[in-house]
């Protein structure tokens, strides 16, 4: 496979825009990842990967050699720079997911895309907690350059000269950045996440959505109350809400009753446990696609949900529209 694509950068380089295309294709999602890490955002890495390509092909020489890969992530590092501060895209401040409301999911099933196969390097890295919100989360509090230097080195295991070539410093100055970096991340990570190790989902963890879905479907305030810490904390991005403890939180279920019937499907975000909920109002036949609550769950109770619009749903392959005849158990 990186025969190939050594095969196709050169031809690319030379002006085939067949073989750019087929290079695209084979760097697209995990420079779709990186582009994700740096803004937070899924349309917004869309975007960048989008320009990435075109200022690639603008200065196609550069692919020859056999280090395009490297010279692609290069390039995407910068726009997503450039990105972050035309936008104001760091965070001063970050007590909650509402202080970032640019954050958005990433669909599992697009993750397990990453990389040629198992031994891709990349491949190992969105099976870490470095993909989950609270680390996406906490990227944001940091300048862009310190962002770009910690997953370089941290995220993607990149050497520090090739870490340093890439952000075009000296390895010193590389060094230097991803040491500022790691101290700001641990101060605003979970403290059970501060060792970014692998981790999946345990079979509790999973039993605990089958409750909170359990629930949800009932609108049963109390018995999601009884999974969840006492200081559950739920966030909306992109709205500025942050709803802190239970009381809080059976507010929220008892609204939720108000609007009409629930049905959920489980589904997978960022390598979190997450349900897609479905409304069908007290005027409607139908259940439509509502909202996406993704779980962090933490000694054993629900800890956290951070609550999206339906926008994801295509991209996890579930529909917009269930049969008001369907049921998730």
């Amino acid at each position: 496979m990186q025969d190939e694509a050594i095969r196709l950068a050169e031809a690319a380089a030379g002006g085939d825009e067949s073989a750019f295309a087929e290079l695209t294709t084979l760097h697209r999602r995990e420079l779709h990842v990186h582009c994700y890490r740096m803004l937070a955002s899924f349309d917004d890495a869309d975007d960048a990967v989008q320009e990435t390509f075109l200022r690639a092909w603008r200065r196609k020489s550069g692919l020859a050699g056999g280090q395009h890969r490297a010279w692609l992530y290069q390039i995407a590092t910068n726009v997503c720079v450039d990105a972050i501060r035309a936008r104001s895209r760091q965070s001063r401040v970050m007590q909650s997911y509402a202080d970032v409301p640019w954050l958005q999911p990433y669909p599992d099933v697009l993750l397990d895309e990453v990389g040629p196969g198992a031994d891709h390097p990349e491949q190992a890295a969105v099976g870490r907690e470095t993909i989950e919100l609270a680390f996406l989360a906490a990227l944001q509090v940091l300048p862009p350059r310190q962002r770009a230097a910690l997953l370089i080195r941290d995220v993607m295991g990149w050497p520090a000269a090739e870490a340093a070539a890439l952000l075009e410093t000296s390895v010193a100055a590389a060094n230097s950045a991803v040491q500022r970096a790691r101290t700001i991340m641990r101060d605003h990570l979970p403290a059970e996440r501060s060792d970014w190790q692998a981790r999946q989902p345990t079979a509790a963890e999973r039993e605990l959505l089958d409750q909170f879905m359990a629930a949800h479907e009932r609108v049963d305030a109390e018995a999601v109350v009884k999974i969840a810490s006492a200081d559950i904390r739920v966030t909306m991005p992109p709205y500025p809400f942050c709803y802190q403890g239970t009381d809080s939180f059976r507010e929220l279920m008892a609204r939720a009753g108000r609007e009409g019937d629930w049905r959920l499907l489980q589904t997978g975000v960022n390598r979190l446990p997450a349900s897609a909920s479905y409304l069908r109002r007290p005027d409607d036949s139908q259940f439509r696609a509502f909202k996406l609550d993704v779980l962090r769950i933490s000694g054993g109770s629900v800890a956290e949900i951070t609550t999206f619009g339906p926008a994801p749903f295509s991209a996890l392959g579930l529909p917009l529209v269930l049969p008001s005849s369907a049921r998730q158990r």
